[in-house]
């Protein structure tokens, strides 16, 4: 029997304090707990069969193949293709594989770059499986989807027609990492049609749950080699695309590039040709075959203008989809380029700056919080909004370093479980300087009067779109939004500033040190509260002007100190009422900026809207519990009935 709405609070709570969600701890997708499926498996000798994914058509998805070609499908398991199957044969490497009949080259592609981490690799595909020991024909994959990391299970049923893999296959028959990896992500997009088409980025994130940084090739940036370089060196991953042409097929130039088609970025170096600097870049094609003919190619007569030891280290002819071309061809054929890491630091290589992130998931409401672009002035203000701080930084870091002092990155989450069937809004942000000290949101006069300083470039309908951006220090909001108001849609918003290691203390800092004097002239000697004082100092001072009503009752201020008094004296010391006042102004300019009918209450729809704004969720039925236990008699929420309610359920859910 499934929890009820409270009970699964609480186990959410419980988990995320946990770490559930992360690497260390990924939540098992559609419930499916890898070790109690392999035990199950063990104890009544049977082999392991994916009831969640099972090995139909139904698994491979409409428009893939033909009737006829599904009708000849067989799935079968690796021991029934070969004699001695393994997981890994000699180490893994991008050479191992080359794809099926699936247009997956984006994910491919990201594979190949995956295989030069071993740490990374071994997150993606756990270690201690094989088809030895404690085999049960059960294997399990951890990606990274919108927010948290997944342990996927599979069976090792694979497809094939005439007793050969259809899709991914290994150059090594014995070899089986390359094609379950596939069935695995398959799993999680709905199908292997499910997989067709995409870019390298999706993947590459997938797979580290890292930064991606998108760069257009048409346009780079004038420090193109120099951050190359810098991401190579920090053991990035980094995959580009080709253009496409007119028309979705991916067609053979003359010049041996497939249009519209993704590769691996797996090298770049300069050398010296005839007392020349030469940079180049070397690539891969997922194909496993298919490489440039152009200068600097296997072929390329330009190779005997180089040193032969320098020969020797750089090229290996052979017929693997991997080649080198100069920066020049790479930006002239190529259309972007894609590095995921899983911290921007490699832009400002060994140097005292750091970044710091800050995650938000958020959601656009149409009616209340979908404001739609600047074009709507008159709904554009409703969108959420975010602040950040830029620090200033000291002059050996900011003048030796990456221009670049935040990056922005915004990421639509689906609402739908099979990929093909994702309709991706236009999606963009919009930073503009915040110099008011007010709180709550900003109404539609501020964003009249004050100018964006950076906008995305254009809007667009993927599902993540970034920007790195060099601003003033200072405060900033940052607002997300869809094209066009009134779309409904979920968003992770992550923002990454850089900072120092050995600045002075932050502004934040300051204002806490601020917070705890002020705390401290209405304390008593021991620096307590009780809930008389805390009465006094939320109505009279904090939330002074901003009260509708009769502001906080002293039993309210009563249950505020019985959840968060930990050392149980029936006072708040200067550390509980600071993570009170916190709480306090977050959970203010979330009901102003939800309040959209500016009446000073919530109503049932607004109330839904800012406690979804908080990070929960919430169903109808406990809505209306809510509505009746905080509510006056017209079911409108008040912003200390606000706060209370929050204030209660984020204690109670933590605790219990």
């Amino acid at each position: 029997m499934t929890p009820p709405g409270v009970c699964m609070n609480i186990i959410n709570a419980r988990h995320k304090n946990d770490g559930y969600g992360t690497i260390a701890n990924p939540e098992n997708f559609l419930k499916q707990d890898f070790q109690q499926l392999k035990q199950y498996c063990l104890i009544r000798h049977v082999r392991y069969i994916d009831e969640m994914f099972p090995p139909d058509r139904n698994a491979i998805g409409s428009g893939l193949l033909s009737p006829t070609e599904l009708y000849k499908v067989k799935w079968m398991r690796p021991s029934k293709l070969v004699a001695n199957p393994s997981l890994v044969v000699d180490g893994f490497s991008r050479f191992d594989f080359g794809q099926g009949v699936v247009g997956d080259c984006w994910f491919l592609a990201s594979i190949g770059a995956l295989t030069f981490q071993d740490y990374i690799f071994e997150q993606v595909l756990p270690p201690g499986q094989s088809f030895n020991e404690d085999y049960c024909g059960l294997f399990h994959f951890r990606f990274w989807r919108f927010g948290r990391w997944l342990d996927v299970v599979i069976d090792d049923k694979l497809p094939t027609i005439d007793g050969r893999l259809i899709f991914v296959r290994s150059r090594d028959p014995n070899e089986f990492w390359p094609a379950l990896l596939e069935k695995a992500y398959a799993k999680v997009c709905g199908s292997y049609a499910d997989m067709n088409a995409g870019t390298p980025s999706e993947a590459l994130v997938d797979f580290t749950g890292g930064v991606h940084m998108h760069l257009n090739l048409s346009d780079p940036p004038p420090n193109l080699w120099d951050l190359m370089i810098r991401a190579g060196n920090a053991k990035s991953l980094m995959g580009c695309g080709t253009p496409q042409g007119p028309t979705p097929e991916n067609t053979v130039l003359p010049n041996g590039l497939v249009q519209g088609h993704a590769y691996t970025v797996t090298g770049v170096k300069e050398i010296v040709s005839s007392g020349q600097l030469v940079s180049l870049v070397r690539l891969w094609n997922p194909w496993g075959k298919g490489e440039w003919n152009g200068d600097w190619s296997d072929g390329s007569p330009l190779w005997h203008t180089v040193s032969k030891q320098e020969r020797q280290v750089s090229l290996v002819v052979s017929h693997d989809g991997e080649f080198w071309l100069t920066l020049q061809d790479f930006c002239k054929f190529f259309s972007d380029l894609d590095i995921c890491c899983l911290c921007p630091d490699f832009l400002d290589g060994n140097s005292t700056c750091h970044w710091t992130t800050s995650y938000y998931e958020g959601r656009w409401v149409a009616g209340t919080t979908a404001g739609g672009c600047m074009n709507n002035p008159g709904s554009f203000w409703t969108n959420p909004q975010y602040r950040v701080t830029i620090d200033k930084l000291l002059t050996q870091c900011s003048e030796t370093q990456s221009d670049s002092n935040m990056l922005v990155s915004l990421m639509q989450k689906p609402d739908k479980r099979n990929r093909r069937l994702v309709q991706n809004l236009h999606i963009g942000f919009t930073p503009i300087p915040a110099h008011s000290g007010r709180g709550g949101g900003f109404p539609a006069s501020f964003f009249n009067k004050n100018i964006p300083v950076a906008q995305t470039q254009t809007y667009v309908n993927a599902r993540e779109v970034m920007e790195l951006l060099r601003l003033q220090p200072g405060e900033y909001l940052i607002v997300p939004s869809t094209f066009n108001p009134n779309e409904t849609a979920s968003f992770i918003l992550t923002i990454l500033s850089k900072a120092e290691t050995h600045h002075s203390p932050t502004e934040n800092g300051a204002d806490d040190e601020n917070k705890r004097t002020f705390f401290r002239q209405y304390s008593d000697k021991y620096e307590e509260v009780d809930a008389e004082q805390l009465q006094m100092i939320l109505n009279e001072k904090i939330l002074l002007g901003d009260l509708k009503s009769g502001g906080f009752s002293i039993d309210a201020c009563r249950s505020i100190i019985a959840l968060l008094d930990t050392s149980i004296t029936g006072r708040l010391n200067g550390n509980e009422f600071l993570r009170l006042w916190k709480k306090v102004v977050n959970y203010k300019e979330i009901f102003f900026r939800t309040d959209v009918s500016k009446t000073g209450t919530l109503s049932l729809s607004e109330l839904r809207n800012a406690i979804m704004a908080t990070g929960k969720r919430v169903s109808d039925d406990m809505l209306n519990l809510l509505a009746l236990r905080y509510g006056a008699s017209t079911g409108h929420i008040t912003l200390e009935s606000f706060i209370s309610l929050c204030t209660s359920w984020m204690y109670l859910t933590m605790y219990t």
